[in-house]
């Protein structure tokens, strides 16, 4: 079949056979993140010969074969007896069908003929990392089903042959806990009582000595009853005849069940994560029917790539808020569950990647001692449980590319990411779909504040709500800061709010929730703010103090005393944290309450400056810089 690369190709496709496979799969899939400028090419080259391998008689351009050229990739027609991967994970979901309608020695026998396909490691020597996370995924299964066999043959009453059988699949799993029970409880039934004890006490000294912890609670419960001889003549659960776990049931590190059967994010956990959406929700009509087309475009059943969204825009301009929206529209296509995370991209520590596949990890029922200790782990274990299920993930308030790349699903999933910054690198590396917020319209942002307020409120007050939304930059977070303000003061009126917030100062302070933090516009834009570094910074002040709404390039590098490339990227960077709008090239434009803000900070630092002196404050802007980088 040709070189290791070609061979990865094949099992790729052999997995996939019936879908098709795009080209950006097969890069990520054979060489993952580190793909080179050469992989399209090479891929034209490792499809050519598995043609002339598997199919020599077809000639170039024919139509029909076994590899065959459709439309956005390649499909492997076979029929599904033809790959042992798919016969066996058929044949022992057909086992747990049968048993689970009582049929027993049926699907003993049907799981017994799925554990002979085996013939050593899957996808031995394939490289790539699609091979490495399948080859983790088909050895779990294999390992589980080993474990309902021998289990089967104790309660059939073949122990010596299940001795022979769990005493070679511990050999190859040391450190799982159901194959130890099992040998004991064969030990034990076979009249071995001591050999059991034994049994016991060697599974325990390699817990403590590989990972430093005690027996689970029922091998530690196993060896108390035979201690006491009150084993009684129960098995294990096997999956061939499940039973549903109860709220508290446990799961070991590949998100099983105690009875072996795969635990999905809608079965046995929580429906769906997601925080609750707006009660009222005006506008973006336009962008959720971009997702329903993106949707129908790419499909969500199983085996299709994952769609992906990226939303970003300004502070307040309601990221959050549609993704939610979004994905509540979306749960019915995506049955096996909903899962969250924020990622705290704009608070004080954004969380790392590792941190947040542990969280996710558990959701999926890993339990926290079983979670893999380094990220790669994490990812490889995370991907695994979502191979081929549909589940909606969404991930809000994202950094960079580099934060989101891990938690990154495969397959039928679909990742919905929200984050301030444009995440231009998804749509590079991943083709995802770009949903970029501006403020909403003025017809939409009036509809919202009226929403909110009640038409007894707005009815004769339209021009006051007119002015009021105007003045809140149309922007979702300062129209329902207002609405807040005008529900709370029996006296307030819009038109007496709307002659408040003439004084842009004045409308800074007061577009603030009291003792919430997060809904304050404020502190809204010092999230932007803090992720500056010190030069651009600096020049956010520097243009505050010109008083110009409108920002050139040319004048911008005047201030700075840099060249124009230079400026530029730092103009961009205001940009794309939402503290400046492009309205043109080498244009931008500041709305009044981040002008204000602006003033604000270059104020601060010119107190700051007469308590400590230039050069101190040079000293300590450098300081914090670096501690924000670095």
């Amino acid at each position: 079949m040709g070189p290791p690369k070609q061979r990865a190709l094949l099992a790729l496709l052999a997995t996939q056979q019936g879908s098709v496979v795009g080209p950006g799969q097969i890069i990520d899939a054979l060489w993952g993140p580190d793909a080179p400028n050469t992989a399209l090419n090479s891929v034209h080259t490792y499809v050519a010969g598995l043609r002339r391998a598997l199919d020599p008689a077809r000639r170039g351009r024919e139509s029909d074969g076994v590899l065959l050229s459709r439309a956005g990739g390649y499909e492997l027609c076979l029929p599904p007896e033809a790959v042992d991967a798919v016969l066996f994970v058929r044949q022992c979901e057909e086992s747990r069908r049968l048993g689970a309608r009582g049929h027993q020695q049926a699907a003993f026998e049907q799981l017994g003929q799925a554990l002979g396909l085996w013939r050593g490691d899957a996808l031995a020597g394939v490289p790539g990392p699609f091979a490495a996370i399948e080859r983790s995924r088909l050895r779990e299964i294999r390992f589980s089903a080993a474990e309902d066999w021998i289990a089967g043959m104790i309660s059939a009453g073949r122990r010596e042959e299940a001795i022979v059988v769990v005493g070679e699949a511990i050999a190859q799993e040391p450190l799982r806990e159901r194959l130890r029970y099992l040998l004991m409880l064969a030990l034990y039934r076979s009249g071995r009582q001591a050999h059991a004890l034994q049994a016991y006490g060697d599974a325990r000294a390699h817990l403590r000595e590989e990972l430093g912890i005690e027996p689970g609670t029922e091998l530690r419960g196993l060896h108390a009853r035979i201690l006491a001889g009150t084993v009684d003549d129960a098995v294990p659960r096997s999956s061939a005849a499940p039973a549903a776990p109860s709220s508290g049931a446990r799961r070991d590190m590949a998100g099983r069940a105690e009875d072996g059967r795969p635990v999905t994010p809608a079965s046995g956990l929580t429906m769906c994560q997601f925080p609750s959406r707006a009660r009222t929700f005006v506008g973006r009509e336009v962008e959720i029917e971009q997702a329903r087309e993106v949707l129908a475009r790419t499909g969500t059943e199983r085996g299709r790539a994952t769609p992906i969204f990226v939303i970003d825009g300004p502070p307040g301009v309601g990221k959050s808020a549609l993704a939610l929206e979004l994905g509540y529209e979306l749960r019915a296509r995506f049955p096996d569950g909903q899962l969250y995370a924020d990622l705290a991209g704009t608070g004080d520590r954004p969380r790392t990647p590792f941190e947040i596949l542990g969280k996710l990890l558990e959701s999926l029922g890993v339990s926290w001692a079983a979670l893999p200790v380094d990220l790669d782990g994490r990812a490889t274990l995370y991907r695994s449980l979502l191979h081929e299920k549909r589940v909606l993930i969404l991930l809000d308030d994202a950094v960079d590319t580099e934060q989101i790349k891990p938690l990154v699903p495969q397959g039928s999933a679909c990742l919905i990411v929200t984050g301030r910054r444009p995440q231009r690198g998804m749509v590079a590396r991943y083709g995802a779909h770009r949903i970029s917020l501006k403020p909403l319209e003025p017809g939409p942002a009036a509809e919202l504040l009226g929403e909110l307020l009640g038409r007894e409120v707005v009815s004769g007050n339209e021009d006051a709500v007119r002015r009021l939304v105007e003045q809140c930059g149309r922007i979702p977070l300062g129209i329902r800061i207002t609405a807040a303000a005008l529900q709370e003061d029996a006296d307030a009126s819009p038109e007496r709010l709307a002659a408040l917030y003439e004084d842009p100062v004045t409308r800074l302070d007061l577009l603030a929730v009291a003792g919430e933090d997060g809904m304050s516009v404020r502190s809204s834009l010092t999230a932007s703010y803090r992720a500056l570094p010190a030069t651009t910074a600096h020049l956010f002040r520097l243009l505050s103090r010109t008083g110009l709404a409108v920002v050139e390039v040319p004048e911008s590098g005047q201030l700075l005393g840099v060249n124009r490339s230079e400026v530029l990227r730092h103009l961009e960077l205001l940009a794309d944290l939402g503290l400046l709008a492009r309205i043109g090239a080498g244009s931008y434009r500041f709305d009044d309450l981040t002008l204000t803000y602006a003033g604000e900070c270059a104020e601060a630092e010119w107190v700051l400056s007469q308590r400590l002196g230039p050069a101190r404050l040079k000293q300590v802007v450098a300081d914090q810089d670096e501690l924000r980088t670095g």
